[in-house]
């Protein structure tokens, strides 16, 4: 059930004006501060269940920048999503979660060698609270120093990796790159490859590095279902963390993305996975690539924008009797 504004000053900026962490209520979707699906912006973590955290980064691109701007594209799309819950599901993943927006994580750019650490050091102290990251890119590479925090308190997870490239690229240690951070993760043990799954690649990689995966060729021949069970069987009850690049859709879905590859997903195939994950024990995610120059009508940041709340409800599909307090 919806939550409803007390007045008319509580109707607008829910960013900063909501009285109660729970449920969903209407806001003009031309107006008011942006927040990811209007939740409150705060740093509190007490009793928080899941924050959105934007991650401005975009210094790891090997073609076209600009998803530094990403997070905020998202949360501007966003807006339009806020006012009811996703179609698909019989329940509000916000009144099931308490979901902050948290806000970017700042570092410096003058200094890139440091930027890694200062992400791990943001959402270390947003793991340790038992808080649940939902990042919004940013670059793919950010997914490495949120997996390096998460493995602090998890160990070795599960990912479940949606993408036109495996990211598995072979590098040497310590460089920054978007299309190599998995190996780094795989050989440093961020993740387990046996118990982790890459969905959609179409962009050549002879060597797997132990993941299992689903091409693009794969996917279009054997359907989501399909796809979706094999993702059950890979993971099963373990912790895994959902990493999903934008540009898995095809570019007549997702144009705004720095480096786009044809044969892809609809919008439509990306909702229907995300929704299979109900009931997987996520312990992180993230949407990433957004770069909003290359956009049209904002079709990739609406679609980032939806897939990031059906993760949110994906996670909260684990938690039934979890109503909204008060």
């Amino acid at each position: 059930m919806s939550q409803q504004p007390k007045d008319a000053a509580e109707s607008l900026d829910q960013a900063f004006t909501r009285t109660s962490p729970y449920g969903s209520h209407a806001e003009p979707t031309y107006s008011g501060a942006l927040s990811f699906l209007r939740r409150r912006y705060t740093k509190e973590l007490e009793g928080v269940d899941v924050a959105v955290i934007g991650v401005p980064y975009d210094l790891a691109t090997t073609n076209r920048s600009g998803a530094r701007l990403g997070p905020r594209a998202i949360r501007a799309a966003s807006a339009s999503l806020a006012w009811c819950p996703p179609y698909a599901w019989d329940f509000d993943p916000c009144e099931r979660l308490n979901v902050i927006d948290w806000g970017d994580v700042y570092f410096d750019s003058g200094r890139p060698h440091l930027v890694p650490d200062q992400i791990t050091d943001a959402y270390r102290k947003i793991i340790a609270s038992g808080t649940v990251p939902l990042t919004l890119g940013g670059d793919h590479f950010v997914s490495y120093p949120v997996l390096r925090a998460l493995h602090e308190t998890h160990g070795p997870l599960a990912l479940v990796h949606f993408d036109a490239h495996s990211d598995t690229w072979e590098d040497s240690d310590g460089r920054i790159d978007h299309g190599t951070m998995f190996f780094h993760a795989a050989k440093q043990g961020l993740v387990d490859p046996a118990r982790s799954i890459q969905v959609g690649m179409r962009t050549h990689n002879a060597d797997t590095h132990g993941y299992q995966v689903l091409d693009a060729r794969w996917l279009h021949a054997h359907g989501v279902d399909a796809c979706l069970a094999e993702i059950r069987k890979r993971v099963g009850a373990d912790k895994c963390y959902v990493s999903f690049d934008i540009d898995f859709l095809d570019p007549a879905f997702a144009p705004g993305t720095g480096t786009p590859v044809v044969g892809g997903f609809s919008t439509h195939d990306a909702l229907q996975l995300v929704r299979g994950l109900a009931g997987l024990q996520i312990v992180g995610m993230d949407v990433v690539e957004v770069a909003p120059a290359y956009d049209h009508s904002e079709i990739t940041a609406f679609a980032a924008a939806s897939i990031a709340q059906e993760l949110l409800a994906a996670h909260a599909s684990r938690f039934p009797d979890r109503p909204r307090a008060g």
